[in-house]
């Protein structure tokens, strides 16, 4: 739980009579009410309201279901199925239109604005925590134009935003302000505490209320009659007191839990990398899983490969050069040796750590082929063409596609996505982004790659793809993708990476042990 879940339980407790014990020595709050439908009268007949023909009392009957009485026609209703929790028996359920004298939004049109105005027109988003908030492009307004669309605030005053950010809170102190049509506002009657009522708006009783009334699809907005419908609960006017100082009183230590739970989260989020990058780390080692000699050599394996490499150059697939392999190997020296062509060289240095015996070292060109992706121009953007994957829809080892760009498929057919391949950012701005990558998999229609963008076709495909998340290959990449502008990885440079290399049937049982630390890490 964190802070402001922490605050919201709270919140919760407070306007269900939780938070603080009941006094049977305060009026209750059915006296409360009945005092303001009195004091609303008194206005209604000063014409200083208008009667509100909505208005109504609820109670609980004998039968212990609650109604609501229409006090205009008399109709009563049976309301169990809109009571959202139970309150203390001094409480009493009351909607928001009959706790106020007025309630209203601003102004549904725009403002002649004036930046030589006093007057600021401002919006939902102009309401922060209990503050109106005044910003650097904040619109301003004359003070003949305010009194065009001046709206009647006072001490009493709640703001409310209602449309797109829904809930912001704020009190009207006299700022020298106009309204627009997100922010909502309300007066109280007297004997009910702003305070209070701030408090059962930042609940997420209220949110969840909000979210159910609102329409639009988009931009959502909580119309007026879902304001006055929203039923408060209403404590006596001194325990409403009560409720306002014990939300003071466990600020600070709400405060104090917020501070350390979001250190904790941090270095649980800290420690969660570090596992996870340890995990990567042991099963490239040969340390995550026991070898076993019925599963053979990686030897075995590079020569399977370079033998289907072979045919798929005598099929045309593979250009010849793809046969230009090195072959690493250890010395009876004990040193490590690359054979090059004629050329033996000492590589002793290279090697970053001791792998199995039944393990190899090779080159990522000796197990994979890759690809740098399409430079295209504006005018082969087509809205009905293929999809091309950019660095943007790489997030957490996977491909997000909301937000893609098309291109004529005339133009991607040479550069076509498979199932299986690695997609990979080969070139960007950023170092945080070049070196992230994706394994393609459950492909729904045809995909290239931007120019920026490089694929890895594989058939160790997973173990590949573990290779990439870990330490040996950013480490690798640090060492050779920085240049004076930009930061990048070239075809080149990233088929003369390193990689420590199992045996197949190792290498699913290294995937699958990875899969299943990961879930637990999560």
């Amino acid at each position: 739980m964190n802070g402001k879940q922490l605050k919201n339980s709270i919140l919760q407790w407070a306007i269900q009579g939780k938070l603080v014990p009941q006094d049977p020595n305060d009026e209750p709050a059915s006296v409360l009410l009945d005092k303001i439908r009195q004091e609303k009268e008194r206005l209604i007949k000063e014409k200083k309201i208008k009667r509100d023909k909505n208005a109504s009392i609820i109670y609980r009957g004998e039968d212990n279901s609650y109604y609501e009485k229409i006090l205009a026609t008399g109709e009563v209703k049976c309301i169990d199925e809109e009571i959202p929790f139970e309150i203390p028996a001094t409480w009493n359920w009351a909607r928001l239109s009959n706790i106020t004298s007025i309630l209203g939004d601003g102004i549904h049109g725009t403002p002649e604005y004036d930046a030589t105005g006093t007057v600021y027109f401002i919006n939902g988003n102009n309401l922060s925590n209990g503050s109106i908030e005044i910003k650097a492009d904040t619109k301003k307004v004359s003070e003949q134009e305010a009194e065009k669309h001046k709206r009647l605030l006072n001490s009493t005053t709640v703001l409310v935003s209602i449309n797109g950010t829904l809930g912001n809170v704020a009190f009207y102190n006299g700022e020298n302000v106009i309204l627009g049509k997100s922010a909502c506002y309300f007066n109280l009657m007297d004997n009910i505490d702003k305070q209070y009522i701030k408090h059962i708006l930042e609940t997420e009783y209220f949110t969840e209320y909000a979210k159910n009334v609102a329409t639009g699809s988009t931009i959502k907005n909580v119309p007026l009659a879902g304001m006055r419908n929203f039923l408060i609960p209403v404590p006596p006017i001194t325990e409403q007191h009560r409720i306002i100082l014990g939300m003071v009183r466990l600020a600070h230590s709400i405060n104090r839990y917020n501070d350390a739970q979001t250190k904790l989260d941090l270095l649980n989020n800290v420690l969660n990398e570090k596992l996870k990058k340890s995990v990567l780390q042991e099963a490239i080692q040969g340390k995550l899983v026991p070898q076993l000699a019925e599963e053979g050599t990686a030897q075995e394996l590079l020569e399977q490969i370079k033998e289907e490499k072979q045919k798929l150059v005598k099929e045309g697939k593979l250009k010849k050069s793809a046969l230009n392999d090195s072959v690493i190997f250890r010395g009876d020296d004990n040193k490590y040796y690359e054979q090059i062509g004629q050329k033996c060289l000492d590589i002793t240095e290279q090697i970053p750590f001791e792998i199995p015996s039944n393990w190899e070292w090779c080159r990522v060109r000796n197990v994979s082929n890759s690809y740098i992706g399409l430079t295209y121009k504006p005018s082969d953007i087509d809205e009905k063409g293929t999809i091309v994957l950019r660095s943007c829809n790489i997030r957490n080892g996977k491909l997000v596609l909301d937000d893609i760009v098309r291109v004529s498929s005339s133009i991607s057919e040479k550069l076509l996505i498979e199932e299986n391949d690695i997609i990979i950012c080969a070139r960007n701005g950023s170092k945080r982004l070049v070196g992230k990558s994706a394994l393609i998999r459950n492909l729904t229609e045809p995909m290239t790659f931007g120019a920026f963008m490089a694929i890895c076709k594989t058939p160790i495909y997973e173990y590949m793809f573990a290779y990439l998340q870990s330490d040996l290959f950013f480490g690798q990449l640090r060492d050779v993708s920085n240049t004076t502008t930009i930061n990048q990885l070239t075809q080149n440079k990233f088929n003369d990476f390193l990689i420590p290399l199992p045996p197949l049937r190792e290498q699913k049982r290294i995937v699958q042990k990875i899969e299943q630390l990961m879930q637990l890490l999560k």
